[in-house]
């Protein structure tokens, strides 16, 4: 396994993370912890999850929420697991009904820590996220929340999710005021075909010192051979099928590289992740332990300079970062 520094801190982590989302929701528990056991085994140390992970996931009324956490807090009770993965949730997401069970007021993030770390049956977070922003909080109460989790020792490191360049400036412009360490990661939405943070999430990333977890690094199973198991499994369900047939003439090009290659699609699709320097660990969320074993052959592909070139003609990104991509 490689590892790699999260962000500016000293923690380091693999270059894989696991993702448990579908824990609870697609996988049962006894996979889970089998996907678990085998992810450490592997050397994978970076295990992520969220509050509202393990069932639907609705702004109204969530149900099954912290099953994941409730899940992985079993698996840790088994002994001698806890101090060798470094263990990220998250926090923002409504886990009930009422007007302050949800996003980052003070008040929310207290209590959505202590929950979190009595489903994880842990006495601290190693990286808590922000899962979405709040632009109706003041960062002063945000970063006041943060800092006493961290004082207390319930929370090591602070991350952001789905946040845009100028959130990210934002924060630790504030966080640099009260002379806070502030975000040390942001995980976002990126994959090959999806690489809208070109333009500004990952140059605030790399000024800031942010490490980047991508989310959906296969692009919901679109980059990981959609046409040759099209019939089979998600790929069967009509919203893939019209993804398919929308991308089909770059899928085409792209599992013809693939195949020229010698490498499996998904692999290559996260070896070119791998391969951003300002990129920590994209999140793979396995639901067999096959698709654990078979994510870490990405660790070893190299992409040569005229395969990225190709990678860029068929899935075109933004045109490089903002301004310089849309001006002069």
């Amino acid at each position: 396994m490689q590892y790699k520094h999260l962000g500016r801190s000293g923690v380091q982590v693999s270059r894989l993370a696991l993702g448990t989302m579908n824990f609870g929701m697609v996988t049962d528990e006894p996979t889970s912890f089998k996907i678990m056991d085998e992810a450490l085994g592997a050397g994978i140390n970076f295990f992520d999850t969220a509050d509202v992970y393990g069932g639907p996931q609705s702004p109204d009324m969530p149900k099954g929420y912290g099953v994941s956490e409730e899940i992985i807090g079993r698996w840790l009770t088994k002994g001698g697991r806890r101090e060798r993965i470094v263990l990220a949730t998250k926090v923002y997401q409504p886990m009930e009904t009422g007007p302050n069970d949800r996003q980052l007021s003070a008040y929310h993030i207290r209590k959505a820590c202590e929950d979190s770390l009595r489903r994880l049956q842990t006495d601290h977070i190693d990286l808590y996220q922000m899962h979405h922003i709040d632009r109706r909080t003041p960062w002063e109460e945000i970063w006041q929340a943060m800092e006493l989790l961290v004082q207390q020792g319930k929370v090591i490191y602070v991350g952001s999710s789905n946040f845009a360049g100028w959130d990210i400036a934002t924060a630790q412009c504030s966080a640099d005021a009260r002379r806070f360490m502030g975000l040390v990661s942001e995980q976002s939405l990126y994959n090959l075909n999806a690489r809208t943070i070109e333009l500004e999430v990952i140059p605030a990333c790399r000024h800031y010192g942010l490490g980047i977890i991508p989310w959906s690094p296969l692009s919901g199973g679109l980059l990981s051979g959609a046409l040759r198991k099209a019939t089979a499994g998600r790929r069967a369900e009509p919203r893939i099928q019209q993804q398919i047939e929308q991308h089909r003439s770059q899928l085409e090009a792209y599992e013809t590289l693939c195949q020229q290659l010698g490498q499996e699609p998904a692999d290559v699709a996260l070896a070119w992740l791998l391969h951003n320097p300002v990129v920590t660990a994209p999140i793979i969320g396995p639901r067999t332990l096959e698709q654990v074993t078979g994510s870490l052959r990405a660790l070893n592909i190299t992409l040569s300079d005229e395969t990225l070139r190709r990678l860029d003609e068929i899935w075109p990104g933004p045109g490089g970062e903002a301004p310089k991509a849309y001006t002069w």
